[in-house]
């Protein structure tokens, strides 16, 4: 065994109902005097509720997906105006995304109050739109220095978009087990994340006001982001930042609808993968009504993902988001230039075409095994 791990310095406060608790004893560790709290207009009461117990002195709610780079110089420019020594952001991964843009040239630290399963709030990635292209990078100067979740500022996140988003920490995920840097640390984290994801979000479903399902999936998707952060961007990400630079497909449901079909291009070629996949999927679903077990490890873990996306109704279909057949071309040529040389199976222009096709519309992911597909059962 032969790897290189790091780990990346954050403090984390857990606890339903203490967000307010929390922001304070951090805003006080800071010893900050001018605090800006980024938070969308539909944030502002979630956000309200976390800072009752500090003084705000400048409110910042221009916060649109893939943060453009017009949208980022604004809140920069807000956040040197204000004299702004500390960033609360509370909200999803926009807001954070924000956040992560102002400190990235003007190096104020961040606590972030995430109320999705976004899992930004624990990475040092940051994202810009600039034109028709989305680009990422790593800084540790956009890492926030404390996330604190608090379950019940999550339960105002509708069903719909809590599924999205918690496959969207799924994803991350998924992608840790193969991405370029990944190894047996983040991969166990990955796993568990998977566990806690699994059975956390059909719980949302069957009880959106239930704060344990809700506690699960955050706790799921804090290990998912900092398995992410340690293993890098995988195949999954750079397509799903292709569909969302180029195209403005909204960020939590491509990466919902994208996932079964990179799992099932990638889960041949790493067998192990696939199989830590499937147990972790397995053991979160357990006491629900999931297939047998399969001989076949990237077979298995497609149909248990498929029966889970199933039981979440989650989205199925890009074409439901604005992505056309007219848009494949332009999105297959992005998306074999941003591929990781390291990535599991070979990533061609036929074969990007494929899975966008058959994500277009919906079909069953196919498997590749042995040169030939085989269908999925799930979906």
């Amino acid at each position: 065994m032969h790897f290189e791990h790091s780990t990346l310095a954050q403090r984390v406060l857990f606890g339903s109902g203490r967000a307010a608790e929390h922001v304070a004893q951090e805003v006080a560790r800071h010893d900050a005097r001018n605090v800006m709290c980024i938070a969308s207009d539909f944030e502002r009461t979630f956000a309200e509720t976390a800072t009752a117990s500090i003084e705000v002195k400048l409110w910042h709610s221009d916060v649109v997906q893939h943060v453009p780079i017009e949208t980022a110089q604004r809140a920069r420019e807000a956040a040197s105006d204000a004299g702004i020594d500390l960033i609360v952001c509370i909200g999803g991964g926009s807001t954070t995304g924000l956040a992560k843009a102002v400190a990235l040239t003007t190096g104020i630290p961040i606590i972030a109050v995430p109320t999705t399963y976004a899992g930004s709030e624990a990475t040092n990635v940051w994202g810009l739109t600039e034109g028709a292209t989305k680009t990422t990078g790593a800084d540790d100067r956009v890492l926030p220095t404390a996330v604190i979740y608090d379950a019940e500022l999550t339960l105002g996140l509708p069903v719909a978009l809590s599924v999205s988003s918690g496959l969207n920490a799924l994803a991350h995920c998924v992608d840790s087990l193969w991405a370029p840097r990944a190894d047996p640390i983040n991969q166990a984290m990955a796993a568990e994340g998977v566990r806690a994801l699994a059975d956390g979000l059909p719980r949302i479903v069957e009880n959106p006001t239930g704060i344990e399902g809700r506690e699960t999936a955050l706790y799921g998707a804090y290990l998912s982001a900092v398995a992410f952060a340690s293993a890098g961007s995988g195949l999954h990400h750079k397509i799903c930042h292709v569909l969302g630079g180029t195209f403005n497909l909204p960020h939590a449901e491509t990466h919902a609808t994208v996932l079964p079909y990179v799992l099932a291009f990638n889960g041949p070629a790493a067998p192990d993968a696939a199989a830590r996949l499937a147990g972790a999927l397995r053991a979160g679903m357990a006491g629900s009504s999931i297939p047998l077990p399969g001989e076949d490890p990237a077979l298995e873990a497609v149909d248990l993902l498929n029966s889970l996306r199933a039981t979440l109704n989650a989205p199925t279909a890009l074409q439901d988001y604005g992505f056309t057949e007219a848009d494949i071309p332009e999105a297959v040529k992005r998306i074999v230039q941003a591929a990781p040389p390291s990535n599991p199976a070979e990533v061609t222009e036929s074969r990007m075409e494929q899975l966008l096709r058959s994500a277009l519309v919906g079909d069953t992911p196919a498997v590749r095994t042995a040169g030939s597909l085989i269908q999925g059962a799930g979906q």
